[in-house]
């Protein structure tokens, strides 16, 4: 019977070989990350990285005038902290968790030292590094040159892919915050999707109804990003 928390629901350590989880497994603390925790600030050293199990956390810049847009988002399938890895130590943006669960965390300095340690562990860790960094240059793409229906839809699908079930629980104010646009504009773009019985929409509630036109509807930004984690990852996929 599987333990009601455990830490290989995150697909990144339950692709560490068996011989390195006997040093990850007890160097591992269960979090709660529950909705609008901040986990790193801009500039802030980071003392620990995260492994999400049924939490969402979504990677923000937020400019002088308090304005936001979100240039990834993380769940079961990676890791959070990725400046540690790199040796950076710190970003210029925010983390934040958009969608309330579990997770698991390890200190920055033991992280670090399992990485040096294991060079099959660093590459696995280096793999998700380049599928994330094709996630946020198509966010970039996607936000300079589709509408916003299409940038809704895409990230709607990202969220579902991080989630067990076919519900995301996000206010328009929050959806607004993540795009970066005016919260009447997700209003429409979500009512055109409800209209067409893709979703279902009511008081911070989206139910996605039927996904395959969901993905006829939404811009190529979303495969791109899918196929280049299927790509890097296989094993996260047979996971």
């Amino acid at each position: 019977m599987e333990e009601p928390f455990n830490p290989r629901q995150n697909k990144l350590l339950a692709c560490l070989p068996d011989a390195e989880w006997q040093h990850w497994k007890p160097q591992l603390e269960l979090v709660e990350l529950p909705l609008g925790k901040t986990l790193y600030e801009p500039g802030a050293q980071q003392t620990f990285v995260y492994f999400p199990t049924s939490a969402i956390i979504s990677m923000l810049h937020v400019l002088d005038d308090g304005s936001s847009a979100e240039i990834a988002v993380v769940g079961f399938e990676g890791m959070v902290g990725i400046s540690i890895l790199m040796g950076g130590g710190s970003t210029p943006s925010h983390a934040v968790v958009q969608s309330g669960g579990m997770g698991y965390r390890l200190r920055a300095d033991a992280f670090k030292g399992e990485i040096e340690r294991s060079t099959p562990v660093m590459h696995l860790m280096l793999r998700f590094t380049q599928a994330l960094i094709t996630q946020m240059s198509q966010t970039a793409v996607c936000n300079r040159h589709h509408s916003l229906e299409k940038q809704f839809g895409r990230w709607l699908l990202l969220s579902l892919d991080r989630l067990h079930g076919n519900e995301v629980v996000m206010t328009q104010e929050l959806i607004s915050n993540m795009l970066g646009v005016r919260r009447e504009g997700v209003t429409e773009a979500a009512l055109h999707l409800q209209a067409a019985g893709v979703i279902r929409y009511a008081r911070g509630h989206i139910w996605v109804l039927d996904r395959p036109r969901l993905e006829e509807r939404t811009c190529e930004c979303y495969r791109v990003v899918k196929k280049e984690y299927e790509r890097l990852l296989p094993a996260l996929e047979a996971t």
